[in-house]
Protein backbone atom coordinates (compact mmCIF):
# COMPACT_ATOMS: atom_id res chain seq x y z
CA UNK A 1 0.00 0.00 0.00
CA UNK A 2 2.72 2.61 0.77
CA UNK A 3 4.48 1.30 -2.29
CA UNK A 4 1.16 3.10 -4.46
CA UNK A 5 1.29 6.33 -2.47
CA UNK A 6 5.17 6.73 -3.29
CA UNK A 7 4.55 6.02 -6.39
CA UNK A 8 1.87 8.84 -6.67
CA UNK A 9 3.88 11.32 -4.84
CA UNK A 10 7.37 10.59 -7.05
CA UNK A 11 4.90 10.74 -10.15
CA UNK A 12 2.87 14.34 -9.00
CA UNK A 13 4.82 15.93 -6.09
CA UNK A 14 7.96 18.58 -7.03
CA UNK A 15 10.97 16.90 -6.94
CA UNK A 16 13.04 16.54 -3.33
CA UNK A 17 10.31 16.83 -1.49
CA UNK A 18 10.30 12.50 -1.14
CA UNK A 19 13.89 10.82 -0.36
CA UNK A 20 14.57 7.64 -2.41
CA UNK A 21 14.23 4.38 -0.66
CA UNK A 22 17.57 3.86 0.58
CA UNK A 23 17.57 7.64 1.63
CA UNK A 24 14.34 6.94 3.90
CA UNK A 25 16.13 3.84 5.36
CA UNK A 26 19.25 5.93 6.53
CA UNK A 27 17.52 9.26 7.79
CA UNK A 28 14.36 7.37 9.62
CA UNK A 29 14.46 3.84 9.86
CA UNK A 30 14.60 0.66 7.81
CA UNK A 31 10.03 0.31 9.36
CA UNK A 32 7.35 0.48 7.27
CA UNK A 33 6.30 3.59 10.19
CA UNK A 34 9.35 5.13 9.00
CA UNK A 35 8.38 5.13 5.22
CA UNK A 36 4.96 6.47 5.99
CA UNK A 37 6.52 9.28 8.02
CA UNK A 38 8.95 10.21 4.73
CA UNK A 39 5.64 10.12 2.75
CA UNK A 40 3.80 12.01 5.69
CA UNK A 41 6.31 14.94 4.95
CA UNK A 42 6.63 14.70 1.22
CA UNK A 43 2.86 15.53 1.15
CA UNK A 44 3.06 18.26 3.70
CA UNK A 45 6.39 19.49 1.89
CA UNK A 46 4.23 19.50 -1.54
CA UNK A 47 1.43 21.56 0.22
CA UNK A 48 3.47 24.25 1.38
CA UNK A 49 4.93 24.56 -1.91
CA UNK A 50 1.83 24.90 -3.14
CA UNK A 51 0.09 27.53 -0.52
CA UNK A 52 2.97 29.84 -0.69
Amino acid sequence: MLRLVRMAIEETCPAGVLPGDEAVTGVYGPELIHEAEALAKAIIATVEKLTA
